[in-house]
């Protein structure tokens, strides 16, 4: 609702958006809490520290290029615009690739085992793409199908800074992947001492929320979305599906051999 927080009148105006400074609000809280859960399970902070600087850049790196791929026609025209990240533009799933292809290779390089290292940054993950889509619901991207008769709906005001169409009606697709953000993260969280095996939250974070994604999806009205068939299936809820199938069969797998001890 409002994507510009405020203007420094300095240097021809410097403009600081509310969905940077929600961005970064949520990387911050993310690693306070993955220290958090990183002094629990016996691991270096100081080591969680340094894959969290590297995972920062890639999953960056990651939501941005996936963006850009979605929304290629945009950027034959305006090259210079895909190095605006701070108007806003990241895809949750580039970012969460990026991030695992750089934490794998971390943890292989250091010797470390991948599922209990993932278990440890899942909560902060997921607290931190909470408080992430609050800054798409100000600034306006991501947003959902018109929904006139919906007592849910919201209606952004005409403003230049916004992504999201105004005086219409919309769905606050942003805020209810919010909420199911937080809502996992309550999950994880609770189930840290019920813990069975190594990746077990993980796993668990990795389906509930290619589930509610996919689910998600259904309300967005963005055309960002990028579908792999049109109006029916989209990019998100293609690597969702496969996401849920490979995490539920690690899951089985894992489960039956910590069963058989």
């Amino acid at each position: 609702m409002y994507p510009l927080l405020f203007e420094i009148p300095i240097f021809g105006g410097i403009r600081i958006y509310t969905y940077g400074v929600l961005v970064a609000l949520a990387y911050f809280t993310g690693i306070l809490w993955t220290t958090h859960e990183a002094k629990k399970s016996g691991i270096s902070s100081e080591l969680v520290l340094d894959l969290a600087f590297y995972i920062i850049i890639a999953s960056l790196v990651g939501a941005r290029t996936l963006y850009i791929i979605i929304e290629w026609k945009r950027y034959t025209t305006h090259p210079l615009d895909m190095l605006k990240i701070w108007e806003g533009g990241l895809v949750f799933y580039g970012g969460l690739i990026g991030a695992m292809i750089t934490a794998m290779v971390f943890i292989r390089k250091h010797h470390l085992n991948f599922f209990k290292i993932a278990d440890v940054f899942v909560p902060g993950l997921s607290l931190g793409h909470a408080i992430g889509r609050l800054g798409c619901f100000a600034a306006g991207c991501c947003y959902g199908k018109e929904a006139p008769h919906s007592f849910l709906a919201v209606v952004y005001p005409p403003n230049h800074f916004s992504l999201a169409p105004a005086g219409i009606p919309l769905l606050p697709s942003q805020l209810f992947e919010s909420a199911a953000s937080l809502l996992i993260f309550f999950v994880l969280v609770f189930w840290r001492k019920r813990k069975r095996f190594e990746g077990e939250r993980f796993l668990i974070y990795v389906i509930l929320y290619s589930v509610a994604r996919a689910f998600l999806e259904t309300l967005r009205g963005n055309s960002v979305q990028g579908f792999i068939i049109p109006q029916w299936l989209s990019t998100s809820q293609m690597i969702s599906g496969v996401l849920v199938m490979s995490a539920m069969i690690i899951y089985y797998k894992k489960r039956r051999l910590y069963e058989k001890k």
